[in-house]
């Protein structure tokens, strides 16, 4: 699912603004997927300790496909550290509520992957 996600935000996105301004059409999205990924980092090393999580690399990969500007770089990051320090700071053990939230944190972050490609995505032409 990792990969969906990534795969959908691959490619460079329209920015609807000029390259100086820092609020972008899709900002909202961003930060909430940004947030995601990084709840699903603690929970996925919560609950499946023997696996690599791989998410704070996805955050990786979409900063370097996103390359924002410092300000907006300090933001995707901050809202990266608050979902894994929000899962950190209630969860020691996976329990079948952890469970429930990485299920439905992989289904909202593919969603908003998907959304933001199809919307905000450059097309072939453009």
């Amino acid at each position: 699912m990792a990969a969906t996600i990534a795969v959908s935000l691959a490619g460079p996105l329209a920015w609807g603004q000029d390259a100086a301004s820092t609020q972008l059409p899709y900002e909202a999205e961003m930060l909430r997927l940004s947030e995601i990924m990084g709840a699903l980092h603690f929970l996925r090393q919560l609950c499946d300790p023997g696996q690599p999580s791989g998410w704070r690399n996805e955050m990786q990969a979409l900063l370097d496909a996103e390359q924002p500007d410092a300000e907006r770089r300090a933001r995707m990051v901050d809202r990266f550290n608050h979902g894994y320090e929000s899962y950190r700071s209630v969860y020691r053990d996976c329990t079948p509520s952890a469970e429930l939230a990485v299920q439905r944190y992989l289904g909202e972050g593919a969603k908003l992957a998907a959304d933001i490609g199809q919307h905000y995505g450059k097309h072939d032409g453009e």
